[in-house]
């Protein structure tokens, strides 16, 4: 049947239209899988997004919390999803770092797109008031007059850059490990336990009291709680950085033009001041990044920390 001026003239509208609805973004909710409990800075960093990002949207950001194996259940959930950018996680420096302790059911790079980094925490190398070592230069040599010291560990970098700085100093570390920072801080304060590479914000109220001494830093710039305390980079191995961090990420295979809006208004809610403050209150400084930075970020601290992990003799188990 012929078309009538008005049919033929409607046609590549009717046409088009599905394709454009197709690319809108977002369609529905957007859900964010945070793989720890309630409460870690990741998780609070979910949440304060959340808000101003389903603002911008008009659509529901529900934060779930996806717990268990050090973040491996709640990633694997989020490597499954379609790629469409209506599912996200908010993950720590664990992301990369567990690929030197699991033997994982995903690719830590193939298998994700990395949106934009969120924060960066640094940490502190502390040990008990009465400690004989002040300085990371006195740690080092009283290490190699006296073998045997030890380092209370959690899991992660905590655990991981004492390794490292063992690795690069020429010293043995024990490790002792514990299930949290509450639980290492009565041996450590005791002297059971000789020096900890510990979160500045677990740490702190501990270094304020005085029961515990800041000897550095390890972020690339002194923190700000900790103002007079020389980083280690500064003060002993120049370069030496070991932080922890949170990044959003997203199934592997997300439109280009999806993860450009979603790194724009991630990073437009991080850089808000009310969820800046807040941050601050918890220790960490909020980082952005393009996917691009994101990437190669992740891929570099993947290597960094494998490799001290390979040389400490781990095994992903």
């Amino acid at each position: 049947m012929p078309l009538t001026r008005r049919a033929a003239l409607a046609a590549p509208a009717l046409l088009l239209a599905p394709r454009a609805h197709a690319q809108a973004f977002p369609q529905r909710a957007v859900r964010v899988i945070v793989p720890y409990t309630p409460g870690g800075v990741s998780d609070i960093t979910a949440r304060l997004m959340a808000e101003p990002l389903a603002a911008m949207w008009g659509q529901p950001v529900p934060v779930e919390n996806r717990a268990g194996a050090d973040g491996v259940i709640g990633t694997e959930a989020l490597a499954r999803s379609a790629p469409d950018g209506h599912t996200l996680s908010v993950v720590s420096i664990g992301h990369p770092i567990n690929a030197a302790f699991y033997k994982l059911p995903f690719d830590t790079m193939r298998d994700f797109s990395f949106v934009t980094q969120t924060t960066s925490t640094p940490l502190v190398l502390c040990a008990a008031k009465g400690f004989a070592a002040n300085t990371p230069a006195e740690v080092v040599a009283q290490a190699k007059r006296s073998p045997g010291m030890t380092f209370a560990g959690t899991s992660g970098v905590v655990r991981l850059a004492p390794l490292l700085f063992a690795q690069l100093t020429g010293i043995e570390l024990t490790y002792v490990p514990y299930r949290g920072s509450t639980a290492a801080h009565p041996d450590l304060m005791a002297g059971r336990v000789d020096i900890m590479f510990d979160t500045v914000p677990a740490a702190l109220p501990h270094l304020q009291s005085g029961a515990l001494k800041a000897l550095a830093t390890t972020g690339a710039q002194r923190a700000p709680q900790l103002p007079d305390v020389p980083t280690l980079g500064e003060a002993f191995l120049p370069g030496f950085e070991a932080s922890t961090w949170g990044m959003v990420i997203a199934p592997a295979g997300v439109p280009a033009e999806t993860m450009a809006k979603l790194n724009a208004d991630c990073v437009a809610a991080l850089r808000r001041p009310e969820v800046v403050d807040r941050h601050k209150v918890l220790g960490a400084e909020i980082v952005t990044s393009s996917p691009e930075q994101a990437r190669a970020f992740c891929q570099a601290e993947l290597a960094k920390w494998g490799e001290a992990a390979r040389k400490a003799g781990i095994q992903p188990q």
